[in-house]
């Protein structure tokens, strides 16, 4: 009995850390330079010192007529001159893809992509991009297609996780590994989910909020933490506010998110998880709501890139940072 009493011990121990209070996590939200392009959907990551804004859609023009408005477009933000620059096009138009970068290394994962059909076509494909030769590789494919998934990194790999398999949302989490270029599955999430957030944080990975089967109107508060050591995932306190199309960075050890929608409109909410006290922070609200956004940390500052103004199909080309108050 005591055995087992240790055992059940160590597994809520493994769940749990001390209960330190969040931060006061203070600021004001400043504009930055607009982006060249006004896009939604788009994906993103930090790669050195500077974000890259990657694919989504565009306002619809002859020149993209074609792609039924889903862009190739790849600009880079580099905060510390508050400057856009154009970079290599992805090797084909995607929307509702992921992005990540580990190890200098920058990742697209899966996404949709356009047909003579239809713009919900979900890919498997994997693109690293090369900076000093400016150009994209392909990697190998995700084992499950699917769009409107999120992305994480951990430990070295990158964890895939939820998103539209064309048919449904899906629970599949899988694990890619860079520097032997394999795809591992991992344990699945426990709430099905489309259009979500992931960071990772404390050794461990969060997936936050999303919604059913790419319906905004089926939006989930549903936040879930995965451990390596254990190797599952847990439910732990949800969203303050249920919504999906929103995109999360990781500033001053909690994750942040911004933005989103549903049938009513678009958020302009901003809250902060605390993993040390499993809670949430409200933050000062986005100037402008949005979903379908991109964030992403760099130099202390969260920004949050692009996005629609509405439901739906609506672009913008707004930069907004957050400022976190010196104390």
């Amino acid at each position: 009995m005591r055995c087992l009493i240790c055992l059940l011990c160590l597994a809520v121990g493994s769940w749990t850390q001390a209960q330190e209070p969040p931060p006061i996590l203070s600021g004001v939200w400043q504009q930055a330079a607009a982006a060249p392009t006004a896009r939604t959907e788009v994906a993103a990551a930090v790669l050195g010192d500077k974000i890259y804004v990657i694919g989504g859609f565009s306002p619809l023009r002859l020149g993209n007529l074609l792609r039924l408005s889903v862009s190739d477009a790849v600009e880079v933000y580099d905060p510390a001159k508050d400057r856009w620059r154009p970079a290599a096009p992805l090797p084909k138009p995607l929307h509702h893809a992921a992005a990540a970068s580990v190890g200098g290394r920058l990742f697209v994962l899966g996404g949709f992509a356009p047909s003579l059909t239809s713009i919900w076509n979900p890919v498997d494909t994997v693109f690293e991009y090369l900076p000093a030769e400016n150009r994209w590789l392909a990697r190998r494919p995700m084992p499950t297609p699917r769009g409107a998934l999120a992305a994480a990194v951990l430990d070295g790999k990158i964890f895939a996780i939820g998103g539209y398999d064309g048919q449904r949302s899906v629970a599949v989490v899988e694990v890619y590994d860079p520097d032997v270029d394999t795809w591992q599955p991992v344990a699945s999430l426990s709430v099905p989910r489309d259009h979500l957030a992931a960071a990772a944080v404390g050794g461990r990975v969060y997936a936050i909020g999303g919604r059913v089967d790419l319906n905004y109107r089926r939006n989930l508060g549903v936040v879930e933490a995965y451990d390596p050591g254990s190797g599952r995932w847990r439910q732990i306190k949800p969203l303050p506010t249920p919504r999906s199309g929103i995109a999360a960075a990781v500033l001053e050890g909690m994750v942040v998110v911004v933005g989103g929608e549903s049938g009513e409109g678009t958020f302009r909410e901003a809250e902060a998880y605390w993993p040390k006290a499993d809670t949430w922070v409200i933050l000062p609200p986005l100037p402008t709501a949005r979903h379908g956004l991109a964030a992403a940390t760099v130099g202390g500052r969260l920004y949050a890139l692009l996005g629609g103004l509405r439901p739906g199909g609506s672009y913008s080309q707004v930069n907004e940072a957050f400022v976190p108050s010196k104390p």
